[in-house]
């Protein structure tokens, strides 16, 4: 049976992580970014995933960030979901020990990406993760769009059913029938989350039990309610949220993530905006598109 988890729902923040124009990384404004989360709503924390540019990070530098998040969230009663997931299996390992020595809640493995491995494949590189941290939270995380394969719904509830330390999958294929499948058929305690912002409400109302936000980077209140309306069954004040704040939602993506984001935070004074290459801060065009909609939303 899937281990019960009471405080795996609601708003988990994919949280960006800040860089100086060295390229180091900013923990004082780490730092503050998570508690304005905390502060904002926010009671899980992700770093290290797509939105914080995991893959531009050495393996002692996603444990510096996990290890500033892990300080962070103690004192302000938050929890941690660490990124820990790559295309190579031991590496994965390695890096999923390495956060919950570090005292992370749970990891987030996102499917392995450029291998293109098969369903069969994709169940064995879960499984050995799982069994090789036994008793420590797993979630799932399918994203086709940046992983070039798609972790099905049937590998998904095989995992489940087989793994009680395999909690939860974030769902970003897109695919509703797929995400459908999976909640109806998943086993008790094991949750399904949006991986996608514009996504959340309508995935909620199928039975989702949360979102994983990039938006909330920005606007952590807003998000928070609009989850929270929509998991307590109040679709009406959820939706006027929804469609408040799905034009940030859409301009997130207009370039790659987090670009654009982190644009937005610039603008708003939370950070520099420092990324690591191959992503490049976002167009003149896009700027013009990221500034309109935050004058709509009075965030600048």
């Amino acid at each position: 049976m899937t281990m019960k988890l009471d405080w795996l729902h609601g708003t988990a923040t994919a949280l960006v992580t800040p860089f100086r124009k060295d390229g180091s990384i900013d923990d004082a404004c780490f730092t503050k970014l998570v508690e304005r989360q905390v502060k904002g709503g926010v009671k899980l924390l992700v770093p290290c995933g797509t939105t914080g540019e995991n893959v531009t990070m050495a393996s002692a530098e996603q444990a510096h960030v996990i290890r500033l998040a892990v300080d962070a969230a103690k004192k302000l009663g938050a929890k941690v979901i660490a990124g820990t997931g790559t295309n190579n299996t031991a590496a994965a390992i390695e890096s999923t020990r390495k956060a919950r020595e570090l005292g992370a809640d749970a990891a987030l493995i996102v499917a392995p990406y450029y291998n293109k491995p098969t369903q069969e494949g994709l169940f064995a590189h879960y499984a050995e993760i799982a069994k090789s941290v036994k008793g420590f939270p797993i979630v799932l995380y399918n994203v086709p769009s940046r992983t070039a394969s798609n972790l099905s719904a049937e590998t998904t509830l095989r995992l489940a059913a087989g793994f009680e330390n395999i909690v939860a999958t974030k769902e970003a294929s897109g695919n509703y029938p797929q995400i459908m499948q999976i909640i109806a058929k998943r086993p008790k305690n094991f949750r399904v989350f949006s991986g996608d912002d514009a996504s959340a409400l309508p995935l909620i109302s199928l039975g989702c039990d949360g979102l994983v936000s990039v938006c909330a980077n920005e606007i952590p209140k807003e998000t928070v309610k609009m989850v929270d309306h929509a998991l307590n069954g109040s679709f009406h004040f959820a939706r006027k949220i929804h469609y408040k704040i799905l034009p940030l939602m859409e301009a997130n993506f207009v370039e790659s993530s987090p670009a654009p984001c982190k644009f937005v935070m610039k603008e708003m004074g939370l950070l520099e905006e420092n990324l690591r290459l191959p992503l490049v801060p976002v167009s003149a065009e896009t700027r013009a598109v990221l500034r309109a909609v935050m004058i709509d939303l009075k965030l600048s």
